[in-house]
């Protein structure tokens, strides 16, 4: 007879789940005592636009891993906190091209530090070796998930 137990405290989902839900706590919590008005997932926009300024919402949204709703309504608040413009598309008059400000290369700046000590935290007292090999293993969780984990 099949058990309906499921063991959790020994399946990986929920550490992966506990860890980021801490990991991102942190670094809302630094980005706070820095006095960055910043979420995790404004700092991504950040740093996507800081390696390619200018480019195509529509690609913005592949690449932050959000539907095109959702990156919308995170980018019209960074857009009221002065961190980003939207200039509208020449070629295509419903898209838009997605700029850093001053602002928003400044915010971002300060954020670097503030990153580099959370990555610090987070691989402190773990070795290289054993990071490849947490690596690896998210790189086959994710590949268990199959064509649609690419795309998220």
């Amino acid at each position: 007879m099949k058990s309906n137990v499921i063991d959790f405290e020994n399946s990986l989902g929920p550490w992966l789940g506990k860890t980021v839900k801490v990991t991102q706590y942190h670094l809302h919590k630094a980005f706070k005592e820095h006095g960055l008005d910043l979420t995790k997932e404004q700092m991504i926009v950040l740093k996507k636009l800081h390696d390619n300024n200018g480019m195509n919402q529509n690609e913005l949204a592949f690449l932050v891993l959000r539907d095109k709703s959702s990156l919308a309504r995170l980018l019209t608040k960074m857009e009221k906190k002065n961190y980003i413009s939207k200039v509208q598309c020449v070629e295509d008059k419903r898209c838009n091209n997605i700029f850093l400000t001053d602002l928003g290369r400044e915010v971002f700046a300060t954020t670097k530090p503030i990153i580099k000590n959370i990555i610090a935290t987070v691989e402190s007292g773990i070795s290289n070796e054993e990071k490849q090999t947490v690596i690896k293993i998210l790189k086959k969780i994710q590949s268990n998930f199959g064509e649609q984990s690419n795309t998220l």
